[in-house]
């Protein structure tokens, strides 16, 4: 059977290959004192509150489970435009909001809509694989370009501006970021949004993880900037709903009825069950709760981060956003005769029971030395994964 070329220019993707292989050793060791702990993965421990549960269930005892339209229920739309004035201080239309089958749908639908082939979307080095993988698939071209813990690992209004060429489309960014929980500082994300809007292009900005940002400074969304920016947004993170699949797009008006055409003949429509779910999202109770369990997140960065730097795997920008933690682990590799984060991944699999990604999945060669921990888990876990880990390289 031949497979087409756009299929073969998909990469693997590694995070998931890591994670069978952790699934494995799993099996392999439930059963003694020693289980495995995973931090590989990017899913919060805790699950949807009750009251988004039970609307789920009432919509399901009520027969509410028919297609709804294209763009999303009306009142769904509407609680989202309310969110961002209340969270974010942000008027954002109820009509400029398309509501997609998780985010992944959301970035198809975008890259669908404004790339086509040879467009060449300009992204940093690291970023989340699957964000390049959209623009491939769309036969466009994602260029990476290298960033440092100086940039936080964003790109730059001046490093955008220099790789600009003919064929550039537009900027693809994350704040906060996808392996390493930094965001852009909102001045300099202006600037980046003067140098694309001079030259005619798109700002795409993937904001799925905005809402569990921990640093003033940074939890501002983009949407501030004007109405031709596009972002990309999820009800899996901060709302905790990872498997129901259910995100949203905020676009120009001009793009509404493009996006609403691509998901009639894509998807139909998104979940019905998790659209009536997700209004319970809004509600006092389910609001309050979200916001413990933030705190909860942010408890776990403050605990895991200095433990991780005094075990040699330094962490050189803090994370001001997300679950995640990238670390440098050269000297651990150099220390245990490894050659990068690939092999230190399976090392500490295999000697610690503990489950991370190494960083190839992210960028290019830069992040060969870098590993992601997600701290997703609960504290208890984390302790253990650092004990663990300390037991190993520090005996």
């Amino acid at each position: 059977m031949r497979i087409s070329q756009r299929a073969e220019r998909i990469e693997p993707f590694y995070v998931m290959e890591v994670a069978k292989a952790a699934s494995q050793k799993a099996r392999e060791v439930a059963h003694t004192d020693r289980p495995v702990v995973f931090l590989n993965i990017g899913e919060p421990d805790f699950t949807a509150p009750p009251l988004v549960q039970q609307a789920a269930q009432a919509a399901i005892d009520a027969g509410q489970t028919q297609y709804t339209p294209a763009l999303g229920m009306a009142p769904l739309r509407q609680a989202i435009s309310d969110w961002y004035v209340s969270r974010f201080g942000v008027q954002v239309p109820a009509n400029r909001i398309v509501i997609t089958a998780g985010a992944s749908a959301a970035l198809q639908l975008a890259c669908l809509a404004l790339i086509d082939r040879g467009d060449e979307i300009l992204m940093p080095d690291p970023s989340y694989p699957c964000n390049r993988h959209f623009v491939s698939a769309a036969e466009g071209v994602a260029k990476l370009i290298p960033t440092t813990a100086e940039e936080r690992f964003q790109l730059s209004a001046d490093k955008v501006a220099a790789a600009w060429g003919p064929h550039t489309r537009g900027v693809l960014l994350a704040s906060p970021s996808n392996p390493t929980g930094t965001s852009i500082d909102p001045s300099e994300l202006r600037r980046i949004h003067e140098v694309v809007r001079s030259r005619g292009g798109i700002t795409l900005i993937d904001e799925i993880y905005l809402g569990l940002g921990h640093d003033e400074q940074f939890g501002h969304s983009a949407l501030a900037l004007g109405d031709d920016i596009v972002s990309i947004n999820s009800f899996s993170k901060y709302f905790n709903m990872t498997g129901w699949r259910l995100g949203w797009l905020v676009v120009p008006e001009a793009l509404v009825p493009v996006l609403e055409r691509l998901a009639q003949n894509l998807f139909i429509c998104a979940s019905t069950v998790a659209q009536q779910a997700a209004l319970a999202c809004f509600e006092p109770e389910s609001l309050a709760e979200y916001e413990r369990r933030r705190a909860e997140f942010k408890a776990r960065r403050d605990y895991f981060i200095p433990a991780l730097n005094e075990l040699g795997l330094t962490v050189p920008v803090a994370p001001d956003g997300a679950f995640y933690a990238w670390a440098d682990c050269t000297a651990a590799c150099q220390q245990l005769g490894l050659k990068d984060s690939w092999d230190f991944a399976f090392a500490a699999l295999e000697n610690a029971h503990v489950a991370i990604t190494p960083g190839r999945d992210f960028g290019t060669d830069q992040t060969a030395r870098f590993v992601r921990f997600s701290t997703a888990n609960s504290m208890a876990e984390l302790q253990t994964a650092i004990a663990r880990l300390k037991a190993w390289l520090k005996p």
